[in-house]
């Protein structure tokens, strides 16, 4: 039975941003201070990011580890007794990671869409703040 490995084009974004992340946490007084709103939505950017990478990268080795409980003699091929309909369905899990694969793309998006909504959201919170603020002056 082949080993379960990660595919390096999920595994080096994913420690990419987990290391951006923590360079940011290291340094969060000095970056807060200016831009508040920005870092903080550079930080759900990189969250978001790394969280769908190590989701796609947890399903991606559940898919293939329970595949491979289906092979009884463990030799890496399925004869005609190991093959069953849950195995078949087991090995179309596997085969179409289309989507697994392009998700070091997709999670960029999605990860921009939801930066773009901290910041936006941020914005407005901060403005309301200060308004109230001049309201009970």
């Amino acid at each position: 039975m082949p080993l379960i490995t990660i595919p390096y084009h999920l595994a080096l974004p994913c420690f990419i941003s987990l290391f951006l992340i923590l360079i940011i946490w290291v340094k969060q007084k000095t970056l807060f201070n200016r831009r508040k709103w920005f870092w903080i939505s550079i930080t759900a950017f990189l969250s978001t990011y790394s969280f769908l990478l190590i989701s796609v990268i947890y399903l991606n080795n559940y898919y293939y580890w329970n595949l491979q409980s289906f092979d009884l003699d463990k030799n890496g091929f399925f004869s005609t007794i190991e093959r069953t309909p849950e195995q078949l369905k087991a090995m179309t899990l596997v085969a179409s990671d289309t989507a697994r694969n392009f998700a070091f793309i997709t999670g960029l998006i999605y990860a921009f869409i939801i930066a773009i909504m901290t910041y936006i959201g941020g914005k407005i919170f901060e403005i309301f703040k200060k308004r109230s603020i001049r309201e009970k002056r």
